[in-house]
């Protein structure tokens, strides 16, 4: 164990984090809607010094072969230098695409989206919604702060105005989304045989395991994602999902306590 990590568990074996919150402490949410202009829905996220922005644009598409009658969503994710000294130029790396699948995963599989809405005419043409996702600064787990700013975006997203073939982008309808459901994502660490929420990136970096859970307001598991070197027990994995199950319901209430964009 290097020192680092020694240090870190002493402190967190007395139940204390570096910044002085507990171990299940997130740090302050704040979110805010309507924050672009040319997205058709658009969110800010910060988790303390954590910053990012998701926006939604729709356009149209022909639906794929096996859902012929469905919409579907695409989900990126660019973690831009200036966010990080981490972070460079190019393409996707390892991180930035596991951020855009388990963000994609959560939605998806929670069926969040009624993707039957989204088919204007079966076969031929339905809705494409693209949930885009920039980091702004990147002081520890980006995954929640872009699952939140993602979900913020589709909640705040409402439908261009459809004039025959074409999309009018700059007149936007009252119609929203159809959503079915609100799930939310969090991510549980383990540090020695400590288990945290809401990581710091001096804490991210010295993880033995995590475990991001996507679950619904009814208390619905619906997604899991594994990360880290070391292997997790059934024990911890039931513990993980049981301090999701709590914290989720401190972020749905974040999201719900969101007022809606002024058009």
């Amino acid at each position: 164990m290097n020192e680092s990590k020694a240090h870190l568990l002493k402190s967190l074996n007395e139940n204390l984090r570096y910044d002085g919150r507990g171990l299940l402490d997130f740090r302050k949410i704040e979110i805010e809607t309507g924050v672009s202009k040319s997205a058709e829905g658009s969110a800010r996220v910060k988790l303390g010094e954590t910053e990012v922005i998701a926006g939604v644009k729709m356009e149209l598409g022909k639906p794929y072969p096996d859902t012929p009658d469905e919409g579907t969503i695409m989900v990126g994710a660019e973690l831009i230098p200036l966010s990080s000294p981490d972070f460079e130029s190019g393409p996707p790396d390892i991180k930035s695409i596991e951020i855009a699948r388990v963000v994609d995963r959560g939605i998806r599989e929670s069926k969040a989206i009624d993707f039957k809405k989204l088919c204007i005419k079966e076969g031929e043409k339905s809705w494409i919604v693209t949930i885009d996702i920039v980091t702004i600064n990147d002081a520890g787990n980006l995954q929640d702060a872009s699952y939140l700013a993602a979900m913020a975006a589709v909640k705040d997203a409402r439908f261009p105005k459809l004039e025959g073939e074409k999309v009018n982008y700059k007149e936007l309808t009252e119609t929203k989304l159809p959503l079915t459901k609100e799930p939310v994502e969090v991510t549980v660490l383990k540090i020695g045989d400590k288990l945290i929420v809401d990581p710091s990136t001096e804490e991210e970096k010295l993880i033995d395991a995590r475990l991001t859970i996507a679950i619904t307001e009814d208390g619905r598991l619906c997604a899991l994602q594994k990360g880290g070197d070391y292997p997790l027990s059934l024990d911890e994995i039931d513990a993980m999902i049981g301090i999701a199950a709590e914290k989720t319901k401190e972020l749905r209430s974040a999201l719900k306590a969101v007022k809606p964009t002024k058009r």
